[in-house]
């Protein structure tokens, strides 16, 4: 695949062979009637599997950073194989299968508890790893793009990030909605190490849904009053951050 053709006919969804969720944030259009860059954000799940053939599309988009919030262990497990890129850590340790296991041994595990838990994970991302949001975003108004952010499966810690981004670009909630439930459709589920669970259980921590999304946002509320103040105070982005991010990336 030519560079050319990349930035000539953008797709959404770049089909690599070792990140199923590979997706670009751009094309969309803001509340100002802007529209978000091609080619300049992407989201994805872990860079430690791809292809040598993906690598040489990775590199035709001149992606240069990662941003990865995968825990410790995760990273370990899962290494970057593209030897361009700088990727800067923002950990958000994952608790979702221990709480699963927890509820597991006590007889207790059932799918709308799964669905819970996810929930609360996703309400935790505001209440305990709100820092680790404002470094992207610090790292967004200096880095040069094209970038990528990513987790291990790119769908909730990245799904959250992401909605994030748009948000503050002045995307519509619904759009930025939409953009989310995209996983379901892109993202190759990797059961093997909970293929032990029951069915409904692996369906709750295996794709998204707009319940998950709208728990952190619900903290949000509950903790800031609204998005525009968690943007403000939560991430530091006051009107001269926003103006020099919709700069950076929206087109004119």
């Amino acid at each position: 695949m030519q560079d050319s053709s990349l930035k000539d006919f953008p797709a959404r969804h770049l089909a690599l062979q070792g990140a199923s969720n590979f997706r670009d944030l751009g094309g969309y259009t803001t509340h100002e009637g802007r529209t978000t860059r091609w080619r300049h954000i992407f989201r994805s799940n872990h860079l430690g599997q791809l292809t040598a053939s993906d690598v040489e599309v990775i590199r035709a988009l001149g992606v240069k950073s990662a941003f990865d919030f995968r825990g410790v262990e995760e990273r370990a497990a899962g290494v970057c194989v593209v030897n361009e890129i700088t990727v800067h850590s923002l950990p958000i340790e994952p608790t979702v299968v221990a709480a699963l296991r927890a509820e597991l041994a006590k007889g207790a595990l059932t799918g709308p508890v799964a669905l819970e838990l996810m929930r609360e994970s996703y309400r935790n991302y505001v209440r305990d790893y709100t820092h680790s949001f404002r470094a992207l975003f610090s790292h967004l108004l200096e880095d040069s793009a094209p970038l990528v952010i990513h987790c291990t499966a790119g769908k909730d810690r990245t799904g959250f990030a992401s909605a994030l981004i748009l948000h503050a670009l002045g995307v519509p909630e619904s759009v930025i909605a939409e953009d989310y439930l995209l996983t379901n459709r892109h993202y190759k589920r990797d059961v093997s190490s909970v293929s032990d669970l029951p069915a409904d259980v692996l369906d709750a921590i295996g794709s998204v849904e707009v319940s998950y999304l709208d728990a952190a946002f619900d903290a949000v509320r509950q903790d800031y009053g609204d998005i525009e103040i968690y943007l403000r105070d939560g991430l530091k982005l006051g009107a001269v951050e926003r103006m020099a991010l919709k700069e950076r990336y929206l087109q004119s």
